[in-house]
């Protein structure tokens, strides 16, 4: 009709503009017309949603059951971000400050990766490929996992692109800013909305050089405080680490970790211990839930005056799946209501006796606590994007199992909450609790931290919150009344538990290593090279099972331990075993070989300067003397270094190390294959193959000391035969005939035989005697050679003893050669004595009387302690660090020509330095055929070997062929 009409009056007297407005009018009059009926029609739609929304609300409020069961009827991987490689998804860890071989980037990666997550790692999000713009903007990741030192690139990837639903980031962004320390008080503290409000927080808890123990509560705060008894006040004083999860900001969810780090007034260090124990033993059983609760109510309050500081920045995006970490330092005195010393946004173990090991233990196994909760194993196979868009739709709509309504994220929060609640694990709820506590400032808080957008179902969200946390409570009682645990039944399973997983867990070494392959307790052997300075490694492997046993090398060897490793190759085995029955067993055996690399070198240049030193500054023996690399002065090369005159007459004539280097400022620019050990008014003749032979010929040499001294003996026989085709670890008496031809015999007696109990052990008399009777015949001349001494056992009465032996048995004729002390027995290792500073120290003045003692008594004598002193760093296998010498098998029989040994320069050593590098087995067994030859190396074993050599043949040297150093 209304066409016909403007048609009609087209016809009459309308022309075409006029026509076409009427046309226009029309329709839009329609178009109005018909939308605003569709709206009305919509609007009565939405209000019978709403009013079935608030139906359902009200009926789940009175009945949890079913809400629970309308959130696990939902698809729990509906909001989760499937790939096509793994099930979860995938993960990105930015390592920061830490390395990839960090135990705690490992801890990391093994458990996203057991629960079904893809891993990449990198150590900023502008490095990483994942988080790029150019890939999908980026989105294309589940969970985003920000170390120590990425937490500035992880802020800027968060506010730049906000996450998804599905994303999950180990930052709350609204924390970053409001635990800053402003001035020496928490930035959330100086916000206008707090005033008036009353928080149980020292100002400065947030400043990062304040400790636990030095805040202190002030006035007003002291008297909120409730005090208890006096009795109770005795056994309440302490500062406690506690140890929160936030699972989301808005709104506020929090758990707290059961362990708690505590530290009381009678406390040297931090121990940790669970927090309903520590306060059921202080306390009782009836104030130590008041004690719980008023701590939840303080931690609570933090919490949500910090999210209140932070609300109306429009900078803090929006990341409901984001969580954090934080540690709260509680300080108790003479109350139930602790004060917050400390804030830190992060997992901290500090205070621990041994915070390398025991606080970075702690704080994995709180970690895998945390992701396990947080990233439950994913089981399902990956949903289509279609049924994903299909679900997405319904819970628009609010069909399904969202009757309620929510927003698509706020639902999958609240099944997270109830996933949570369900499974806790070693966590309990912090907040929200129900019903709320009767106070108003959590009233105030609660109630000022509801922003205008989030009026519309929060209230129901958070009452939905809480409900579950009271269903969960009630029934989380009920089961432990149920079924009580009996803490000696429990302890002795714990005793009395079998090895069933017989691997390691982790390898925790101090300092870390890098190992080769990455640790997994599947794999029984590693790799790892550690650089010259580093001298010992504390080494500490944590079994997956606590009923396993842990011990190195034996197996009654220590759990952990301080190693020496010695330059070159060390092997530690680990052996994991179960120890449930009267004879322990061997289950797995781990084996750690660490490769210490030589001292850095550069070569000789044809500008060097010749630098010389005594000791090192490492290891101060002599306070009296300069540590380090001094310059020789006027001497610009090796050709200006003036021999001296005249051959020493004693082995312990005064001297140092010399060796050529660019700059005697910076030892690396030495080349210290041509150290060389350089007396300073005299030289040590060197005695070549013929005159050593010779010197040697019908003489037997007769050896009693220790390792060090076995050595010597090894190396002359070296030098003597050119090559060492026997060899043993001898730890008794041994006797070798074939050296030069049958014409020199060596003999070698340990002592001490430290392995057997005191009452057991033979005296150095009887030792002495026995060694001089086996090796009958003996000539009463200097063809006989006694040759006594060790690292540091040898004392005044030993040689006393020798002198009184000598002459009982005839044999005062023949020349006796005193080996001093040594370095050793200087470095920190469990199991054997350890000297401190001022015992090393003690030991100069020692050797010096045990050196004139000698020279007395008409011996000669090697001063062996001025001589490893300087390089006390350079000691081979052994964990007493006193073995400057090691016998290794060579790759095949060798003769003179093939081992060039070099005798001009004793610092260096002997032999092809290719052999050094390879790592070959040593230690082998000395029955092999006799085409096995063996090498002695160790430069500094070299040098007071050779100075052994030249006192055992002054007189053949003098008057043969010198050649000097």
């Amino acid at each position: 009709m209304l066409f016909r009409g403007i048609w009609t009056l087209r016809r009459r007297c309308c022309t075409g503009p006029v026509l076409l407005l009427g046309i226009a009018v029309g329709l839009f009059y329609h178009t109005v017309t018909m939308d605003r009926d569709r709206s009305e029609f919509k609007s009565s739609q939405r209000d019978q949603r709403n009013k079935s929304a608030v139906f359902e609300y009200k009926l789940l409020l009175k009945n949890p059951e079913r809400l629970i069961s309308l959130l696990e009827a939902s698809k729990t991987d509906g909001f989760v971000h499937h790939s096509k490689h793994s099930c979860a998804g995938k993960a990105i860890i930015l390592t920061g400050q830490h390395a990839p071989t960090d135990t705690e980037v490992q801890l990391y990666q093994r458990v996203l990766q057991q629960q079904g997550y893809r891993v990449d790692q990198a150590r900023y999000a502008e490095t990483s490929a994942s988080l790029r713009q150019d890939r999908r903007d980026g989105r294309d990741w589940s969970a985003l996992i920000c170390l120590k030192g990425s937490e500035k690139s992880c802020l800027r990837k968060i506010n730049f692109a906000h996450p998804q639903h599905h994303q999950r980031v180990n930052i709350i962004p609204a924390f970053a800013g409001a635990f800053l320390d402003m001035g020496g008080v928490c930035r959330f503290l100086t916000d206008s909305q707090l005033s008036g409000v009353t928080l149980p927080i020292h100002p400065s808890a947030c400043a990062f050089s304040t400790s636990p123990q030095e805040g202190t509560p002030n006035t007003a705060e002291d008297q909120q405080r409730q005090p208890i008894t006096r009795s109770d006040n005795q056994g309440l004083n302490a500062t406690v680490n506690v140890y929160v999860l936030v699972t989301s900001a808005t709104p506020l969810t929090a758990f707290v970790h059961r362990t708690a780090l505590v530290k009381t007034h009678l406390d040297e260090t931090s121990y940790a211990i669970e927090l309903q124990v520590f306060f059921r033993e202080r306390l009782g059983l009836l104030l130590s839930h008041q004690a719980i609760d008023h701590m939840n109510h303080v931690i609570s309050d933090i919490l949500k005056a910090a999210l209140l500081s932070t609300k109306e920045r429009s900078s803090s995006p929006r990341c409901k799946l984001c969580f954090q970490l934080m540690t709260f330092s509680l300080h108790y005195n003479a109350s139930l209501r602790p004060v917050v010393v400390k804030l830190q946004t992060d997992l901290h173990f500090d205070g621990m006796k041994d915070p390398h090991f025991d606080g970075q233990i702690a704080k994995e196994y709180m970690l895998e606590d945390v992701l396990k909760l947080l990233f439950p194993v994913c089981n399902s196979e990956p949903s289509s994007p279609l049924s994903t868009q299909e679900e997405t739709r319904k819970y628009g709509d609010c069909e399904g199992p969202n009757s309620l309504c929510l927003p698509p994220d706020e639902m999958h929060l609240l099944r997270q909450f109830n996933q949570h609640l369900k499974r806790p694990g070693p966590f309990q709820l912090l907040y929200p609790i129900s019903p709320p506590p009767d106070d108003l400032r959590h009233d105030l808080i609660q109630g000022e931290s509801l922003s205008a957008q989030d009026y519309g179902w929060r209230p129901a969200l958070m009452a939905l919150l809480q409900e579950l946390s009271l269903y969960y409570t009630r029934r989380h009682q009920t089961e432990s009344l149920d079924e009580p645990k009996s803490p000696e039944a429990s302890d002795s399973l714990s005793r009395n538990g079998k090895c069933v997983d017989p691997h390691l867990r982790q390898l925790y070494t101090d300092p870390p290593m890098a190992l080769m392959p990455t640790f997994n307790a599947w794999m029984k052997e590693y790799r790892a090279e550690v650089p010259f300075d580093v001298i010992t490694i504390h080494i500490r492997p944590e079994p997956v099972s606590p009923h396993c046993h842990i011990h190195l090398d034996e197996h009654r060897g220590p759990r952990m331990a301080n190693y020496p490793v010695g330059l070159g190759n060390s092997r530690i085995n680990i052996l994991v075993m179960d120890e449930s029955e009267a004879e322990p067993v061997v289950m797995t055996i781990y084996t750690l070989h660490i490769y210490r690399e030589s001292r850095p070198s550069l070569p000789m240049f044809d500008e060097y300067v010749m630098c010389s030193f005594v000791q090192d500054c490492g290891l101060v023996v002599r306070p009296d003397q300069p540590c380090g690399l001094e310059p020789i002065p006027g001497s610009r090369s090796s050709g200006e270094a003036q021999a001296s005159p005249r051959p020493c007459l004693s082995g312990d004539e005064p001297g140092r190390w010399v060796v050529p280097c660019l700059s005697c400022s910076d030892n690396r620019t030495c080349d210290w294959r041509e150290v060389a050990w350089q007396p300073d008014r005299c030289y040590h003749p060197l005695l070549d193959q013929p005159q050593l032979q010779n010197c040697m010929m019908d003489r037997k040499v007769l050896f009693i000391g220790d390792s060090t001294n076995r050595g010597m003996m090894y190396y002359l026989m070296e030098r003597v035969n050119t090559t060492l085709e026997d060899w043993d670890k001898a730890h008794d008496t041994i006797i070798y005939h074939n050296l030069n031809q049958g014409r020199t015999i060596a003999s070698y007696s340990y002592y001490p035989q430290f392995w057997l109990p005191k009452s057991q052990r033979p005296t150095f008399q009887r030792a002495l005697q026995q060694l001089l009777e086996r090796s009958q015949p003996l000539e009463n001349s200097p063809q006989t050679v006694l040759v006594a001494g060790g690292v540091q056992w040898l004392n005044l009465n030993h040689l006393r003893t020798i002198q009184q032996v000598l002459q009982r048995e005839g044999l005062e004729n023949i020349m006796v050669v005193v080996k001093s002390l040594g370095m050793g027995f200087h470095l920190p290792v469990d199991g054997i004595r350890s000297l401190p500073l001022n015992g090393v120290q003690e030991l100069y003045n020692v050797n010096k009387n045990i050196l004139e003692s000698a020279r007395h008594l008409g011996f000669e004598v090697i001063d062996t302690l001025s001589i490893t002193m300087g390089r006390y760093k350079e000691f081979l296998q052994g964990r007493c660090a006193c073995h400057f010498h090691e016998v290794y098998k060579l790759p095949s029989p060798t003769v003179a020509s093939q081992r060039n040994l070099k005798i001009l320069k004793l610092g260096g050593e002997s032999g092809n330095p290719a052999n050094e590098q390879t790592g070959l087995e040593q230690h082998e067994d000395p029955s092999s055929p006799p085409d096995v030859s063996y090498h002695v190396k160790g430069p500094v074993n070299a040098v007071y070997s050779e100075i052994l050599l030249s006192r055992i043949c002054v007189n053949h040297a003098v008057n043969g062929t010198i050649r000097q150093q």
